[in-house]
Formats: C-alpha cells, sequence, structure tokens
C-alpha cells in the first residue's frame, strides 16, 4: 500500500482539424517497497509516461475512445552487491489503448478502460486496466469539474538477458479531480444534490446559401415564452455550452446583411441538442438614372415625370433624376411631360449598379415613328436571351443585347413580331402601332422539348 502515489493525464479533442481526433498524455508515480517480513529491504519509485493521438465517437449518450501512442516504464529489477538495490529497467513500447464512458443516473458517469504495450527492442508484456466512477461537481463558465473515485490494475511481466523471468502485479485505488473546458451541462453542485437536470444547446448561424459561418451574430433566445439576454456568437458563429431548462426554445439570429433568422429546436434534459439557424443576405438593391431630353434639339427637359412602380420622381435642371433602392429584374418606366407625349420605357435593373436610362420625349404635335422595345427571357428561371426580333413587313431583323432587351422603330400601321432564339420556340405577335407611340413587349421563350 503506497499512498504516496500520483497520477496526471490530459486529454484534448478538436485541436488537430476534426472534432472527432485528439491527443492525450499521462505520467504517473508508482511508489516501490521490497520487504522482508516486515523489514524493508529496498525500495523508491517508478515513473511511467504516455502521449499519442486518440479518436472518439459517440453511440447515442455513450462515447468510446480509441488511442495510439509511445509509452515509457520503468519495470522493478534488482541489483546486488553486498545489498539488494532496486535498479528499475525502462521499457519503450508502442500503445494500444481504450476508454468508455457510459452515463448513470444521477448524473453520474462509469468509465472502463485498458491498455496494452507492445514491447520495442526488450522482452516484455503487460496490460493495463482501469475504472472509475466521476461525480459532476460546480461548473464557472467553461470550466466544470467532477469527483473521480478510481481503480487501476497493472501487470508486467520481463525477461532478463540471463533468463530470470520477473512480474509485477499493482492495484491502484485512488480519489481523483477532473478538470474539463468546453462541453457538458452547465450544472451545480445543488443541481446534482437534488437530482434537477437540464439540456444544453449548441447554436450556429450560418448563411444560407454558401453555409459559411457568421461571426458576430447576436442571438436572442426565448425559452418558456420569455426572452433572454441577447447572446453574440463567437468567431464561428457558434454558441455552445448554453444550459436551459428541457422545452421548445426559439432562437432569433440577426446580423448585419441579413435578414433576421429563427429556428426551433426542443432540449430534452441531460442531453445536448444542435440547432444550426441559417440567414439569407438580403436582397441586392440597384438603381437607374434616367436622362430625359426634347427630342428635337437635345435640350434637358426639367419637371419631367418619372414613374417606376410605386416611385414618383421629378427630373432637376439638367434633365436627371436617380430611381433608387430598385429590386433586380425588369422595370417599366414611364416618363410624362407637358406638351410631349408620354413614353414607357422598359430596363433591367442590376443589384449593385446603376443602370443609364437616356429618354428623349417627342412634341404631341410632332409625328415620329413609333417605338417598340422590350426584353426576351427564357421562362425558365427568367435569364435573358440572344434573340432575334424579325419584323417581315418592315424588313426589319434586330438582335437583342447582352441584357436580352431591343428596341425597333415603325411607321403606323399593323405589323407582325417574330421572337426567335437557339433552342427556343419561336413566337409571334401581330401589332398595330401609332405614329410616335411608345410601346414594351416582355417576351417570355419556352425551352425547344427533347
Amino acid at each position: 500500500m503506497t499512498p504516496n502515489d500520483w497520477a496526471l493525464g490530459a486529454t484534448a479533442f478538436d485541436v488537430l482539424g476534426p472534432e472527432w481526433l485528439g491527443v492525450w498524455a499521462s505520467v504517473q508515480r508508482e511508489g516501490f517497497s521490497l520487504l522482508r517480513g516486515e523489514d524493508r529491504v529496498t525500495g523508491g519509485s517508478l515513473l511511467r509516461g504516455s502521449v499519442g493521438p486518440a479518436a472518439r465517437r459517440s453511440f447515442g449518450p455513450v462515447r468510446a475512445e480509441l488511442s495510439v501512442g509511445y509509452g515509457f516504464a520503468q519495470l522493478p529489477a534488482f541489483s546486488s552487491a553486498g545489498t539488494t538495490l532496486l535498479s528499475p529497467v525502462v521499457r519503450h513500447a508502442a500503445l494500444v489503448g481504450g476508454r468508455v464512458l457510459v452515463p448513470l443516473p444521477a448524473r453520474l458517469r462509469a468509465e472502463v478502460r485498458g491498455e496494452v504495450p507492445v514491447a520495442l527492442g526488450s522482452t516484455s508484456s503487460g496490460f493495463v486496466a482501469g475504472a472509475a466512477l466521476l461525480a459532476p461537481l460546480v461548473r464557472r463558465g467553461e470550466w466544470g469539474g467532477a469527483l473521480v473515485l478510481d481503480y487501476q490494475y497493472v501487470h508486467d511481466a520481463r525477461t532478463a538477458a540471463d533468463g530470470v523471468k520477473s512480474r509485477q502485479g499493482i492495484s491502484r485505488v485512488g480519489v481523483a479531480l477532473e478538470l474539463a473546458c468546453g462541453g457538458g451541462e452547465r450544472e451545480t453542485f445543488t443541481d446534482w444534490l437534488s437530482g434537477r437536470t437540464k439540456g444544453e444547446l449548441v447554436l450556429a448561424v450560418v448563411d444560407e446559401d454558401t453555409g459559411a459561418a457568421l461571426p458576430g451574430a447576436e442571438v436572442v433566445l426565448t425559452v418558456g415564452g420569455v426572452a433572454q439576454t441577447p447572446r453574440a456568437a463567437d468567431a464561428d458563429g457558434r454558441l455552445t455550452g448554453v444550459v436551459l431548462p428541457p422545452g421548445e426554445v426559439l432562437a432569433r439570429a440577426s446580423v448585419g446583411g441579413y435578414l433576421p433568422a429563427e429556428g426551433r429546436i426542443t432540449l430534452e434534459a441531460g442531453r445536448r441538442s444542435e440547432l444550426v439557424v441559417r440567414a439569407r443576405p438580403e436582397p441586392q438593391q440597384g438603381s437607374v438614372l434616367v436622362t430625359v431630353t426634347d427630342a428635337r434639339g437635345g435640350a434637358p427637359l426639367a419637371g419631367a415625370t418619372v414613374v417606376a412602380g410605386s416611385t414618383q420622381a421629378l427630373t432637376d435642371a439638367a434633365g436627371v433624376v436617380r430611381l433608387e433602392k430598385l429590386a433586380p429584374g425588369p422595370l417599366e418606366v414611364k416618363i410624362s411631360a407637358e406638351g410631349f407625349r408620354v413614353v414607357q420605357e422598359a430596363v433591367v435593373v442590376l443589384a449593385g449598379t446603376e443602370t443609364p436610362l437616356p429618354v428623349s420625349l417627342v412634341s404631341a404635335r410632332q409625328g415620329l415613328p413609333a417605338t417598340l422595345s422590350g426584353q426576351v427571357r427564357s421562362v425558365r428561371k427568367g435569364q435573358p436571351l440572344h434573340a432575334w426580333v424579325s419584323v417581315p413587313e418592315a424588313k426589319l431583323r434586330r438582335r437583342t443585347d447582352e441584357r436580352g432587351t431591343f428596341q425597333v422603330q415603325l411607321k403606323q400601321g399593323r405589323y407582325r413580331l417574330v421572337f426567335s432564339a437557339p433552342g427556343h420556340l419561336s413566337q409571334t405577335k401581330v401589332v398595330t402601332v401609332h405614329d410616335g407611340e411608345q410601346a414594351i413587349f416582355n417576351v417570355d421563350l419556352f425551352p425547344k422539348s427533347r
């Protein structure tokens, strides 16, 4: 019985990359005494140390760990020069070990572990087996502790160069303190004694489209209908170790450049639950710069009325007005001024871009050709098309630009407009136009079936 033995071990996961991969290290001292009857012949201490990588996996509430690595151990041997003396022999070995953690009632945990050394350069064998009972203590922030009642059995056998065989068996029983950082429930010693349990929430806020983490997101948790103090996500967009009473939790997240997002989850007592809140980026907007001039001489027209959807504005002294905060996509703009014909123009608004729209107004008394304009798109996702616009009666053929828009001018009369694009069915529209008339046609072509 050597009550002055000591041991120290550490395991860390999520430091080498994947959450399931970690490292471990341990060192322990074994007090040794050789007795003859009640007389002490010799004694001292023996050291063991080990280090290596480890992997873990959870099977429901049960967690298993597998480890490999290098082990250093001093085994008892004796020299005699008139007096018997302890002369430890060093064993270098490759280690293979495992550990299983099983939850028990009343917040207790049981641990079973084992280790087998494969000696390098010497003739020895052995194994280490152990078990422990862990009882949770107080937890502060990311740190928590548990009281450990531990048992360990060590068996070693070696054959010396002169053929002498020796064996040793060590039984160790002790009390230890386990310290842990991260994970686990935030429970107090009082909670443990009273048998009260809670659930743990791990929350991540990510971009809905890319799945990228959104660091610094503000998260408000509502439990039992009561909103809690806002929490800030870390650099990985995560909240960890949030312990709450069992039941439904509503999480609302907000971060700059994204629409507010929320998610719900039901926490179970004594279990860790993970919730991912996916935030959608705010829709990007564009603008249109409208410049209105007199078609007779190009002079700017101040005070012209420009209407786009629910937005209405007047041009300034330079005949210019800027329409801002417009949703991307096709937009119909109506321009009018006293003494001039009303014009309707089609423009495509691009996100984050200011699109110029020059407009020339024709005097109400002046007869000019009719202007037909618009955009050709595919019904498949509304993508603009490079298409041909043909007017057989006027012997005209025009191609749309990169935004799928077109513009043709015609004399007063009745015409057929034929729209065609590669891989799509052609479409024909019959129109009747009058001098100076402005008309808009947005055409959606159907893809050819295969």
